[in-house]
């Protein structure tokens, strides 16, 4: 089924997010929020109230990008779940991209362990033989009771699960965890569990965020109310060192470059396990410097 395109331009609603590998690919808003919304610690769909998006706005923001974005061969499925998309028009979506963007190379989206719950291995097969080559995953903990404290809705075995499915299907996995979100007296047990967790899943890349306390959030006002109390940026430092020496990946890369991280790091795992535990070491001892405050961000 065919619309006509209504107007000019992307159909962005709300305030967009994309992961930091994503930048430079088009964006196609096909849901607009969050199909679970409900993590302690993140703000950033709580202004928006789920949905998918129409078949006409989508094929025409695809059209638009046929238009002006030709050769960007990327595209990236938001907002922050397009997978819960039912599997016929998710296909259909695959199938209006690879009709009118061919050159695109691959797609990519985030997903959540519900979403995934919902796809079966064939479908997940099904998706990457039409183009969905990468899904990033909110994992933030392998520590189950920090995992019911951020209200996840999911516990480790659940998630190692859905992520093992991901790379059994032939598409890449991108896991996302959170230093700092166990607060200061689980932190290093949150490392240790988060590390099993990522060993067991092996995924194809693990990106390291700082939380980031965001006014309005529940994990806020717990921290306002002195519920929850954020590690120091050395206690940090101890729990990346913690996470990264008990992570046990057979070919992945480890990221903590993210904005929110006071200190850079990129190891691909096994070989550069070691050369990344000595560069924490250095800034342990004051060697390195650590980003300051004013450059934080998400």
């Amino acid at each position: 089924m065919e619309f006509p395109v209504e107007g000019e331009g992307m159909h962005y609603e709300g305030y967009c997010i994309r992961p930091p590998s994503e930048a430079n690919s088009i964006l196609l808003q096909v849901t607009v929020g969050c199909s679970h919304n409900k993590c302690t610690f993140c703000g950033s769909y709580k202004e928006k109230r789920f949905r998918i998006k129409d078949d006409r706005t989508i094929l025409s923001d695809i059209l638009f990008a046929s238009k002006y974005m030709r050769g960007v061969e990327r595209v990236f499925l938001m907002d922050g779940d397009a997978l819960i998309i039912p599997q016929k028009r998710l296909m259909w979506i695959l199938d209006r991209i690879k009709e009118h963007l061919p050159w695109v190379r691959r797609v990519g989206a985030y997903a959540n362990a519900k979403s995934l719950r919902k796809k079966s291995l064939e479908e997940l097969i099904e998706l990457r033989e039409n183009g969905l080559g990468i899904i990033y995953l909110g994992v933030e903990s392998g520590d189950d009771e920090v995992l019911t404290s951020v209200n996840k809705n999911a516990n480790a075995q659940n998630l190692i699960d859905m992520g093992r499915k991901v790379r059994e299907a032939g598409i890449k996995l991108s896991v996302t965890v959170l230093l700092g979100i166990a607060g200061r007296e689980r932190s290093l047990e949150h490392a240790r569990a988060t590390g099993k967790l990522l060993s067991a899943m092996n995924p194809n890349y693990v990106g390291a965020l700082t939380v980031m306390l965001i006014p309005g959030t529940p994990l806020y006002e717990d921290y306002t109310s002195g519920k929850f109390q954020l590690p120091t940026e050395r206690e940090l430092l101890l729990e990346l060192r913690e996470m990264i020496a008990h992570t046990h990946l057979s070919m992945g890369l480890f990221f903590s470059n993210h904005a929110s991280n006071y200190l850079p790091i990129r190891a691909r795992l096994p070989r550069g396990k070691e050369e990344a535990l000595a560069l924490i070491d250095s800034a342990l001892r004051g060697e390195i410097p650590l980003k300051p405050e004013w450059m934080r961000a998400l």
